[in-house]
């Protein structure tokens, strides 16, 4: 009898420039790998964008039909593959050796670095994307601008809320929210830098206005009421003995300035990954994360603003919302007027993550179990996903509820920033969904509920680009020089409810 894959020893994997090893099991999805890695794609995982592109270096792998849809015959020879559409089956004892696109970081300015005198040929550098929810980091090669090593980690101030606000009702309160948020990334920056503490010559952080308040222990009391303005914006710097980080005394810390209310240095960083601020074209930037953080503009100007999205795309709030882990319906296809989940691991699900529940509310409008206005049809408050399971998946007239509030922000807070540059969608030339929702949450679903109005060809996943973009301004030379960027409390705007109010309902016959 022949034994199935699942009990088959696993494929090693070989990941460079990292040189981590890790197996996954024969059959399964390379990208599950990865991403418990730390190793995060701009890619919807449909086989069409690209992002998730990796080079076999040792092994082989098949090639499949998106593999030769996106890639040259040559770049096929080459080894070049999409982890997305790769299931590892191998069974041989050598590790398969792979090297991902996105490890290697495009420098800004010049074509090389070269080392200063003070910057030898083995400084590494640091860069941190610091969360709301999610810490990445990753140690930089300064010469190369390979990425060494990554770390991931749940943001340690979780306890005191999903949301700013209440991050921001804590600190207010009296709780401690940035001792813990220091040793959690000096215990990152510890695991990045074993071995070469002595070549770390920078870390630079990036994040929204109040994690970078609460990391540089400033005071959240002007983020706390209208109109969300603070004094403490810029650029602040420490040394490693301010912070009890194990790291050369002359290293730099800097975390990078905020822009306006709650958008911070994590869009800076977006806007130059982006490459917003050096186009003729109008671009826009979206953050599909907890603050709903937008930005639009060309290099002449950029204008930006924050919405209180809440927690719904990234399943906080929903009854039965879960990160996107082992077990989560992470998509949901209509096929025949019925409901085809698709469950992270393969596994019975026992929730439903963002990108599920954005799937499965557009399923429901297209078969018009759910109503434009976010009812369910035919009186019932449930709207079952996976029926068949012990519990059952299933979505609440609250979750939809809750959608609806997310959704309306951002597109209301789209609306006004195009109204402000004078624009309408039309002008656009590339919407960039930035954030690990903006990686999975397909274009097709969020268009039906309404959340972004474009075509859909202009929509681009974009992955991390608050991290992406730190690791640019690491390796560049200087500062870039950046168009001037106004900011727009949408909360002093009184054309913002009306607005609200009027994106609240989901679109009729998409």
């Amino acid at each position: 009898m022949t034994p199935d894959s699942s009990s088959l020893p696993g494929v090693r994997i070989r990941l460079e420039p990292l040189a981590v090893e890790f197996d996954v099991p024969r059959g399964a999805s390379l990208v599950a790998g990865l991403a418990a890695r730390g190793v995060e794609f701009p890619c919807g995982g449909t086989g069409e964008c690209g992002g998730c592109s990796i080079r076999v270096l040792s092994g082989s792998l098949p090639i499949s039909e998106a593999d030769s849809n996106i890639f040259t015959p040559d770049q096929l020879a080459a080894g070049w593959r999409l982890a997305c559409q790769t299931r590892p089956d191998s069974s041989s004892d050598t590790p398969l050796v792979l090297e991902c696109a996105q490890l290697h970081t495009q420098i800004l300015a010049d074509s090389a670095v070269t080392p200063t005198e003070t910057q030898s040929k083995t400084s590494k550098k640091i860069a941190i994307d610091l969360g709301t929810t999610t810490i990445a980091a990753q140690l930089i090669d300064l010469t190369t601008g390979d990425v060494l090593a990554v770390e991931t980690a749940l943001n340690p101030q979780a306890p005191f809320g999903s949301d700013v606000m209440s991050r921001i009702r804590a600190a207010l309160d009296g709780r401690d929210l940035t001792a813990p948020i220091r040793a959690a990334l000096g215990h990152l920056v510890a695991r990045l830098a074993t071995g070469r503490e002595s070549q770390i010559t920078e870390v630079l952080l990036v994040g929204n206005t109040v994690m970078h308040h609460l990391f540089c222990d400033l005071s959240v009391e002007p983020l706390s009421h209208v109109p969300f303005q603070s004094p403490y914006l810029g650029e602040q710097r420490f040394t490693p003995h301010d912070l009890a980080w194990n790291l050369p005394a002359t290293c730099t810390i800097r975390f990078a300035r905020c822009i306006g209310g709650f958008v911070g240095s994590d869009i800076l960083a977006g806007i130059v990954a982006a490459g917003i601020a050096q186009r003729e074209e109008l671009s826009a930037l979206v953050d599909l994360g907890t603050n709903g953080e937008i930005a639009i503009g060309n290099r002449d100007g950029i204008v930006c603003a924050s919405t209180a999205a809440g927690p719904a795309f990234e399943a906080g709030a929903i009854r039965m919302g879960m990160r996107a882990v082992t077990g989560a319906v992470s998509y949901v296809a209509l096929r025949n007027d019925s409901l085809h989940a698709t469950v992270i691991g393969d596994v019975p699900p026992r929730g439903i993550c963002g990108s599920g529940l954005v799937d499965a509310v557009a399923a429901g409008l297209r078969s018009g179990a759910i109503l434009p206005n976010g009812r369910i049809a035919n009186g019932t408050k449930i709207f079952p996903i996976v029926p068949s399971v012990v519990p059952p998946v299933v979505l609440y007239q609250s979750d939809i509820r809750e959608l609806q509030l997310a959704k309306a922000a951002i597109a209301a807070g789209f609306r006004l920033l195009l109204k402000r540059l004078g624009a309408q969608s039309s002008s656009l030339r590339s919407i960039h969904l930035a954030g690990a929702f903006g990686n999975y949450v397909q274009i097709d679903a969020a268009l039906r509920i309404g959340l972004l109005e474009a075509p859909h060809n202009l929509i681009h996943a974009a992955g991390n680009t608050a991290l992406r973009g730190a690791k640019m301004l690491l390796l560049a030379q200087r500062e870039p020089t950046l168009p001037p960027i106004r900011h727009m409390s949408l909360a002093a705007d009184p054309a913002f409810q009306d607005e609200f109010a009027n994106c609240m309902t989901f679109p009729e016959n998409l």
